[in-house]
Parts: structure tokens; C-alpha cells; sequence
């Protein structure tokens, strides 16, 4: 546990001495994406459905509840084999030629050329050292998108056996362990639990980028609020957690905000989501 703590206590200084300022996505225009005749290219990823809900997360204000509709979700995060796939037939995400306004020089920095895979680099392990704007072209070429904050925190609260474990000791001891373990990320994927909505990978292999990963820096009692406050970045955010023991939480939201959209990091990958009607019975 002081190992975690002193971990927590890194990033969070991390968060609050890179800058004094909040990390906001800008309107900024992203190179477009293709697909050849609108197919998939790669290994298709597999997704499975998830019944939306309502759950207080560890983020919000006041136990305040947030809704989360029925959504697909992809059953493994994005392969270095599939992300390699979408590099050949998309040149300006190539780590040659893309622009540091997307990317910093850690973006694909491990590879061999731009569309090579290094020997260390297991075709299917996560793909990692990819910006935010670089996983969400991804999922834009795929049809599909990033999962939001509260999406992804909804699924991921599962283990095997119920939808919401996050009140299980030994279901958080797991993910605690995981934060100790070194290099995760050089394994393959699909190799952690399966969890209750059918997805692998949430916890035990690498920590993934969201839509809106920032958005737990801003203040009030809504995530949706405008307002930025300096102090909560720099992690006063405790305040309003609304289960200040859930430490294995606590730190991914931490990680999460001391991150910035064009960073690449070696252990921060991604998976995709698509919306899904949701149907009512007449």
C-alpha cells in the first residue's frame, strides 16, 4: 500500500506541476480518417452489448446519480496489429508525418518505421504510445467512438460475476495488485478476466483513453458543469469523491487528469464503443 500511495502522490504532483493550466480538448480541426469501399480494415474486433443504467460514480457531487444508455463495446482494447492496419491506410497518423499538435514525440516511439512493428512488440498486445486524437480517428474509421467517462467507468465496475463489484474487497485488491505489477502492457490481450458484460482488459492490462478524460477537472456537482478550478486539478478533487476509500479509482481518475490529449504514454491504450438504440416496449 505505501507503494500505491507513494504512486498517487506522484501523479498528482505530476498533474499539478506540468502547468497551472486545465487540460480542455479545443475546437481543433483533426485529419480525416479512411476506409477503403467503408470496410473495416485489420482484424475486425469483436463487441458485445451492454444494458445501460444509472450508478453514483466515484466522481460527481452529493452521491449525485448519472444515467448511462445501452451501448456496444468492444469485447479487447485496439491491438498494435489492428492499429498498424489503420497507419497503412491512413499516412497522417504515421508517426513520420503526424502533426505535434496530435501527437508528442512519444507517439509511436518504440516502433521501427512507420509501419513496422519492433520484435519486442507482440502483434497482439495493446497498441500503447497513441495520443487521444490518434485513438479517437481510430474509432472514427471504425464507425464507432471513444466511450465517455462514465460509460467506460459503468462496464468496468463489473467482475466476473456482478455488474457493480466496486464494494468487493477482493475485486478491488485485484486492481490495486495490477497498478503494482510492472510492464502489463507487453501482454497479450484477452489474457485477464472476462468480466459480467463479456469484456476482457479493463483491468490488468493498460489504462485507456475516453472521451472526455478530463472532464473530472472541472468543479461544481456535474461533470456537464463549465466552470474550471485549478485547486481540484491539483487534487483537492478528493472533496468530492463519493467513496474517498476507493482507492483503485481514485488513482485512475488522477492518472487520468494529469494527462494531456496529444500525450502518448506506454501504458495508456484504447478500446472503441458505438451507440445502440434503446428500444421501449409499447
Amino acid at each position: 500500500m505505501k507503494r500505491l500511495y507513494f504512486l498517487f502522490v506522484v501523479i498528482v504532483f505530476i498533474s499539478c506541476s506540468k502547468d497551472k493550466e486545465i487540460n480542455t480538448l479545443e475546437s481543433i480541426t483533426i485529419p480525416s480518417v479512411s476506409t477503403p469501399n467503408d470496410k473495416p480494415f485489420g482484424v475486425e474486433t469483436p463487441m458485445v452489448s451492454v444494458k445501460g443504467g444509472k450508478y453514483i460514480p466515484l466522481y460527481g457531487g452529493k452521491n449525485k446519480e448519472v444515467e448511462v444508455n445501452n451501448l456496444l463495446i468492444d469485447v479487447y482494447p485496439v491491438s498494435s496489429e489492428n492499429f498498424l492496419a489503420f497507419v497503412k491506410q491512413n499516412k497522417r497518423w504515421r508517426k513520420s508525418q503526424i502533426k505535434r499538435l496530435f501527437a508528442d514525440g512519444n507517439y509511436l516511439n518504440n516502433w521501427k518505421n512507420d509501419t513496422i512493428l519492433p520484435s519486442s512488440v507482440k502483434p497482439n498486445s495493446p497498441i500503447t504510445n497513441v495520443s487521444w486524437y490518434a485513438a479517437n480517428a481510430y474509432c472514427e474509421c471504425q464507425g464507432k467512438r471513444l466511450a465517455t467517462v462514465d460509460e467506460w467507468e459503468f462496464v468496468a465496475m463489473a467482475n466476473e460475476n456482478v455488474a457493480d463489484a466496486r464494494k468487493i474487497e477482493e475485486y478491488n485488491q485485484y486492481i490495486l495488485d495490477w497498478y503494482e505489477k510492472p510492464k502489463t502492457f507487453n501482454n497479450e490481450i484477452g489474457k485477464t478476466f472476462k468480466n459480467y458484460y463479456g469484456v476482457y482488459d479493463l483491468h490488468g492490462l493498460v489504462w485507456e483513453w475516453t472521451s472526455d478524460f478530463n472532464s473530472i477537472l472541472l468543479t461544481g456537482e456535474s461533470r456537464s458543469d463549465v466552470t474550471t478550478d485549478k485547486n481540484l486539478f491539483c487534487g483537492s478533487g478528493s472533496l468530492n469523491a463519493s467513496d474517498l476509500m476507493n482507492y483503485a479509482a481514485f488513482i485512475r481518475y488522477a492518472f487520468r487528469g494529469s494527462v494531456k490529449a496529444n500525450y502518448a504514454v506506454k501504458n495508456l491504450g484504447f478500446r472503441c464503443v458505438k451507440d445502440t438504440i434503446n428500444t421501449k416496449k409499447p
